[in-house]
């Protein structure tokens, strides 16, 4: 396990020890935060992505020319 992996984890399993309460207010803080709520919308949008077919961007560009 790298670093980041174990800093993660650690984070983590704090943040899951935490009361519903306090948990509902670092969400909110998240949330509240552009820049945060920001890298958490990217990071939820990558993962939700994970598992689809990869598109070479040539592709996709040949193709908006097309439709275009």
């Amino acid at each position: 396990m790298s670093v980041t992996e174990a800093t993660a984890e650690i984070f983590v399993t704090a943040f899951k020890a935490l009361k519903r309460k306090e948990r509902d207010a670092v969400l909110q803080k998240l949330v509240t935060d552009a820049e945060l709520a920001e890298d958490l919308a990217d990071s939820l949008a990558l993962e939700a992505r994970r598992g689809q077919p990869h598109i070479p961007l040539g592709d996709v560009l040949k193709d908006l020319r097309i439709r275009v």
